[in-house]
């Protein structure tokens, strides 16, 4: 799709699921300054999204910009809070969206997220754009039927963490 020596490739990023799966399998931070190194160190970064829900404190504010600064879309949703207590704050529907509508331009499509409902995703667009689909999540809290419909799975640990 590109005419450069490297894939070009569209990134969507699972900010909650990122956020609490790592926190709870390794009690760590996502590094994605790290992240952004590796993807583009053999890719060509075309479109890299960050879904997030928007609860208006300082602290996200400044996460988003730093991803941000980095080389993301920050695309947001506002966190909503339903009168039995439960909250809501989903973007499965808004990423497939994405994702349908970029891999008819890119190489690779790069998933981070450990959310089995995206396998049929990847199996869609793999079938009707011949693109690759890659999936990062933390390997104990990643459904198996997404790692299976990626074409490769790359584990969130080691160097993708913030030290302490």
């Amino acid at each position: 799709m590109n005419n450069s020596t490297k894939p070009s490739c569209a990134i969507f990023v699972d900010v909650q699921n990122i956020y609490y799966t790592t926190r709870q399998a390794h009690n760590a931070q996502f590094n994605y300054r790290k992240l952004w190194e590796v993807i583009s160190a053999e890719n060509t970064i075309v479109t890299a999204n960050a879904y997030a829900i928007d609860r208006g404190d300082e602290r996200q504010r400044n996460f988003q910009s730093t991803l941000k600064s980095i080389g993301f879309t920050i695309k947001l949703k506002p966190f909503i809070q339903r009168s039995d207590g439960s909250a809501k704050g989903d973007w499965d529907v808004g990423i497939a969206i994405d994702v349908m509508q970029e891999a008819q331009k890119v190489d690779k499509v790069i998933l981070l997220s450990g959310d089995g409902d995206f396998d049929l995703l990847l199996d869609r667009v793999k079938k009707d754009y011949a693109v690759t689909a890659e999936v990062y999540g933390v390997k104990a809290l990643t459904a198996d039927s997404l790692i299976n419909s990626a074409d490769s799975f790359h584990p969130i640990d080691g160097e993708l963490l913030l030290k302490k």
